[in-house]
């Protein structure tokens, strides 16, 4: 069976990273979660004051880019690939609504989405991976052999998002939360530079009432349509 990419894009908490974890783990693939690398850089201009709620030093972040490393190592525990910032595992630390209240933002600078695509490209080079992100159909794998576009309501991936960080132990409201899911879809929809739009040729997926177990066999009959028609 011919390996391919698989390109999943679509708002934040809209489930993207769980869908393309299971698919990869189903075919055998490497997951690659773009959304992960950006917050890894936002967690990196908080720490060094580079960003707050009022203001965004871009260009002492931009001078930064250099000597910011970010790789994916696998940890053995949970069998996930999770994402390391200058070698320390902030897989846990970029989770919260401080970082995705300034993702967004992080993620709009040109020469921030610049290196990280261009990570992310080699990434892909040799196929089978699962890339979920804003616009992996659009600008980092425009050629991939299955783009998906994911959608639901803002109501409901607020309530999923709040869910999951009150699971986790953080002190957070709902309203706070669809505050930040709003707010994250109006700049990454408005952005200059890549903004998230569906691909002509993605197949978009609204799963505001469908079980994960429905996406996931929905999904993966795509996956083998797309690989038995291009073997």
């Amino acid at each position: 069976m011919k390996k391919i990419i698989i390109a999943i894009d679509g708002f934040s908490s809209t489930g993207k990273s769980t869908l393309a974890k299971q698919i990869a783990n189903k075919l055998g693939y490497t997951y690659i979660d773009t959304g992960a690398m950006y917050r890894a850089i936002t967690l990196y201009a908080i720490r060094h004051n580079y960003i707050s709620e009022n203001e965004f030093n871009e260009k002492a972040l931009e001078t930064d880019l250099k000597q910011i490393n970010l790789e994916f190592k696998s940890n053995p525990l949970t069998q996930t690939a999770e994402i390391h910032l200058n070698h320390e595992n902030v897989e846990d630390k970029i989770r919260n609504l401080q970082v995705s209240n300034y993702v967004s933002k992080v993620a709009a600078n040109s020469k921030v989405r610049k290196k990280l695509v261009e990570q992310q490209q080699i990434m892909g080079q040799k196929k089978a991976v699962v890339m979920d992100g804003r616009d992996i159909g659009t600008v980092v794998f425009p050629d991939a052999e299955l783009k998906i576009y994911m959608t639901a309501s803002a109501e409901v991936r607020a309530q999923r998002r709040y869910q999951e960080l009150l699971s986790k132990g953080d002190n957070v409201t709902y309203t706070d939360v669809l505050s930040n899911v709003t707010n994250r879809d109006y700049i990454d929809a408005n952005r200059k530079d890549s903004p998230l739009i569906k691909a002509k040729d993605a197949i978009e997926i609204d799963n505001s009432n469908l079980t994960l177990e429905a996406q996931f066999q929905s999904i993966l009959a795509l996956v083998r349509k797309t690989t038995s028609s291009n073997t």
